[in-house]
């Protein structure tokens, strides 16, 4: 792992990729990475114009570059659902979902068009939703994938099941601060279940550090005391391209693991190699990460498979003495 490049990214040759976000930042240079990798890579994004141009950067970078781009509104569930029915419509097994957009600290409680509180609902509903809807094409590859983009900020996140979506009272930066522990959340109850219900996947998690990107134009703003404290910590900071080297592994490298999570290895994994990163204690609550699930899955409306192959031995088992 030290000094892991993208140049370390094994042949991903025939295999199919969806980013999410990957109009910029992030996720643009996440799909770049896996295309010139080999992989047949979806940009995911809400804004045509700026997927068409994402597209067309990536062609000229790579000619023979086996990539498009979709619509994806993660602020819809009527959105990531046609999506979800279009890659199904493909007939592909999908071999890696990178769950990579997402909002931050945004200034006033919003709402996505189905009335979820804006961070919560994109950063976290949206992508447990398409998860759910493509686990049909991920179990149909060799060795489905799925890595969630989460952050720093999930060490001082907390689950507040009673506010879940800051009905009560609205604070931006703890409302992301949930966002984030969320997705960790949701990452280790995905592999837990994939092991129980033998859905074959392996999921794991990465985290930017601190990357230059227009997620804080497009958020606090620059002007406040968030960009202030964005301005000062600028020296410690890294390009979009080696923020994204964390996921770039999660998803691709032989090393790793089921329910990893990885950063930047250097001070306060703001910047640096790619190396296992910290995961707060609340993250693995297996408790919470239940009761979240659960939530999620009656806010989204989407039912996940739920038999364990050793129900269905013993239901075999029944029949059979019954017969």
């Amino acid at each position: 792992m030290p000094n892991w490049t993208v140049n370390d990214i094994p042949p991903q040759t025939e295999k199919l990729a969806v980013v999410t976000g990957a109009t910029g930042g992030l996720g643009f240079e996440t799909a770049l990475g896996l295309a010139q990798a080999g992989a047949e890579v979806v940009l995911a994004g809400r804004n045509r114009e700026k997927g068409h141009s994402a597209l067309e950067r990536i062609m000229r970078a790579l000619p023979s570059a086996k990539a498009d781009f979709e619509m994806l509104d993660l602020a819809s569930l009527m959105s990531v659902r046609a999506f979800a029915e279009k890659m199904i419509a493909r007939g592909k097994p999908l071999d890696l979902l990178i769950n990579n957009a997402g909002v931050m600290d945004l200034p006033a409680r919003w709402l996505t068009k189905d009335g979820f509180e804006m961070q919560f609902g994109t950063n976290h509903l949206s992508h447990f939703a398409l998860t759910g809807w493509l686990l049909p094409l991920l179990r149909s590859a060799r060795s489905g994938r799925v890595v969630n983009v989460s952050s720093l900020a999930h060490r001082g996140g907390k689950i507040d099941f009673d506010n879940l979506q800051a009905e009560r009272s609205y604070k931006s930066w703890p409302a992301y601060q949930q966002s984030k522990l969320a997705n960790l959340l949701f990452t280790f109850e995905l592999q837990r279940r994939s092991d129980r219900y033998g859905w074959g996947l392996m999921s794991n998690a990465a985290h930017p550090g601190y990357a230059r990107t227009d997620i804080i134009a497009n958020g606090p703003g620059t002007k406040g005391v968030f960009g202030m404290v964005s301005k000062i910590l600028r020296p410690l900071s890294h390009s979009a391209a080696d923020g994204a080297l964390p996921t770039l592994f999660a998803a691709t490298s032989l090393e790793a693991e089921p329910m990893g999570y990885y950063g930047p290895k250097g001070f306060y994994e703001l910047k640096g190699p790619v190396a296992p990163a910290y995961v707060a204690p609340q993250a693995l609550d297996e408790t919470s990460a239940r009761r979240l699930w659960e939530i999620s899955e009656k806010l989204t409306g989407v039912e996940w498979p739920g038999v364990e192959r050793s129900d269905i031995a013993s239901r075999l088992g029944e029949l059979g003495r019954t017969a």
